[in-house]
């Protein structure tokens, strides 16, 4: 696999049961570009071993005046080069390539799953979580996977160069052997307490993170009741135990650092000590010293990939971990697609609750609990968040269609959707059929006064089409975002399409445009709307009224306004003491109010 390849066709099914796990996953995954990361670092790590051999047979050639053996050396030497700066350049490019490879696997995987799970995500990992694990936790983890490859190249090499200088010089090569085990394993003691200081400065920072973006997504709010001061004290408090535990962390690993550098150090003087005596007593050569020497000062640079790879997996392990939590995460519906896709047509009915909503038709849901009506929107889209029975349409159950034909079947917009940035045709450039063109959709959801505030608010756009629209569309009002989306939605023209509380931002003379926008737009096709509103009811074919969970009445909104005082209850807002002192004068108040609204608009 290449970069210029990217992203997988398919990343795989990762092994999600645990962290470990996952890093394996990864690293069998790319096994061929780890190969050739071994391989180039062979020849690196070989050829910067092979120097102090090279300068040792150089300095033995001096002392015996042999012009032949210092050609030869020159030789060795120049061809040792060679090979450290070929094995070094590709080496570093195969690791870069395994590291941004393995990295785009994860984030692939985390993309897809986040699309897959959809709002049952943020239910249950916090949103600040999620951002963390797609941003930094992906680096560590393609860290750890590439440095793997280059710490075996590193381990292959020391040994290698532990058992030539038994073979080479015995006497010496027996203090080397023995020294660089000792070196290599001297900090394991310290990884645990490390570990631990990383793992809580990850914990702080993924807790400032979310605190940041709450922040920043309700600073409008908190400006209008002057509580941006307190909320941003508690992210500079926050962000201060980050500090602390960064820099508690980074001691720590200056620490293992310090004992990398001494112990090598006192190793070296060890060799030159006790070599300087066997060359006073002739037992070996000065060049044989300095060949010994060398290799030992040398391999102290393959020696920093110990503590290179002990560090990568102490931060890569516990993002793998909250990397494989997230990509573990199933919907309790997902039965992976146990009928063909396609995408079917006809009715669409919840066994739950006995709500129908016959095909062409636009059928009005009141439900006097908001979170029970989002709930059920959720599950008329098939493969729902929570357990239960599955929603049919045409008498084929949603959830055991693949998710993609039904969420192509049935388009669910929430009550709270959110616009990407970027320009206006780029936010409605959506999978559709091709019926519903963006104009057409735009003025069915009353969207002029959109067009002219964005248009405005671009100097360099011409066409409304080509107007930004900023991040979360944050520089629109709550209707002006909510009637873009509608737009969006209606252009996709599902087969059935769910909306739950479409208009709840926009004024009454609007929302009694878009009722009849959507009415014209989406005729002959299934349109489920949730509201409460009656300018919305009264364009719908059919009102069903839910309570406690059930379907227990269904009509037209005027007569169910007459005849179903629990109905008239939750569309007018009125309590049960009003009801009682009002009666049938609040009603005909309220249809007096509807026939006059629906007169101006």
């Amino acid at each position: 696999m290449q970069i210029q390849d990217l992203p997988y066709p398919d990343p795989g099914v990762p092994d999600a049961r645990s962290g470990p796990r996952f890093l394996w996953w990864l690293f069998r995954n790319q096994l061929g570009g780890q190969l050739k990361s071994l391989s180039w670092g062979l020849l690196h790590f070989a050829s910067v071993a092979a120097l102090p051999f090279c300068v040792g047979v150089a300095v033995q050639a001096v002392v015996d005046r042999s012009g032949t053996q210092l050609a030869l050396a020159g030789g060795l030497l120049a061809l040792a080069c060679v090979g450290n700066a070929v094995g070094d350049t590709f080496l570093h490019r195969t690791a870069i390539t395994n590291w941004i490879t393995a990295a785009a696997r994860v984030q692939q995987l985390l993309a897809r799953k986040a699309a897959h799970l959809g709002s049952a995500l943020t239910r249950r990992v916090a949103a600040g979580e999620v951002v963390a694990v797609s941003t930094g936790d992906v680096e560590k983890i393609g860290w750890f996977v590439e440095a793997l490859s280059r710490f075996t190249a590193a381990l292959v090499t020391i040994v290698l160069v532990c058992v030539g200088l038994l073979v080479y010089q015995p006497a010496l090569g027996v203090v080397v052997a023995v020294g660089l085990p000792a070196l290599a394993l001297a900090v394991l003691p310290l990884l645990p307490r490390a570990t631990r200081r990383a793992d809580t400065q990850r914990e702080k920072a993924g807790r400032a993170t979310e605190l940041a973006s709450d922040t920043v997504a309700g600073l409008r709010v908190l400006r209008g009741i002057g509580g941006e001061e307190l909320f941003l004290d508690r992210y500079r408090s926050a962000s201060q135990e980050v500090r602390h535990a960064a820099v508690r962390s980074a001691r720590m690993w200056a620490l293992i650092s310090a004992i990398q550098v001494l112990l090598p150090g006192l190793l070296l003087v060890a060799v030159v000590w006790y070599g300087v005596g066997l060359a006073r007593e002739g037992r070996i050569t000065v060049g044989e010293l300095v060949t010994v020497y060398s290799s030992v000062m040398v391999l102290t640079y393959p020696l920093r990939h110990f503590e290179e790879i002990a560090m990568a997996y102490s931060f890569s392990r516990p993002s793998a971990k909250r990397a494989a939590g997230v990509l573990s995460l199933q919907r309790p519906t997902d039965t992976a697609g146990s009928r063909a896709a396609e995408v079917p047509s006809g009715d669409l009915y919840d066994p739950d609750t006995g709500l129908l909503a016959p095909a062409g038709r636009l059928t009005a849901v009141v439900c006097g609990d908001p979170d029970a009506a989002g709930l059920l929107a959720e599950r008329l889209g098939g493969h729902p968040s929570q357990e239960g029975t599955s929603v049919l349409l045409g008498g084929v159950p949603l959830d055991e269609l693949p998710l993609d034909s039904a969420r192509t079947a049935v388009l669910v917009q929430d009550k709270d959707p959110v616009l990407l940035s970027g320009t206006l045709r780029e936010l409605l450039d959506v999978p559709a059929s091709g019926a519903v063109q963006p104009r057409e959709a735009l003025a069915a959801a009353q969207c002029d006064d959109v067009l002219a505030a964005l248009v405005q608010g671009s100097l360099d756009a011409g066409d409304p089409m080509d107007a930004r629209i900023t991040e979360r569309g944050r520089s629109l009002s709550g209707g002006q975002r909510q009637r873009l989306a509608l737009a969006r939605s209606l252009i996709t023209d599902p087969e059935a399409l769910v909306l739950d509380e479409p208009t709840s931002a926009v004024d009454s003379h609007t929302e009694a445009r878009i009722a009849q926008g959507v009415r014209e737009l989406r005729d002959g096709r299934t349109t489920v709307v949730f509201t409460s509103s009656p300018l919305l009811l009264d364009r719908a074919d059919r009102v069903v009224f839910l309570h406690d969970g059930e379907a227990v009445a269904v009509g037209a909104h005027r007569e169910l306004v007459r005849t179903d005082p629990r109905y008239r209850a939750v569309v007018t807002r009125e309590t049960d003491h009003e009801a009682a002192l009002n009666g049938s004068v609040a009603l005909d108040d309220v249809l007096q109010e509807l026939e006059e609204i629906e007169e101006k608009a």
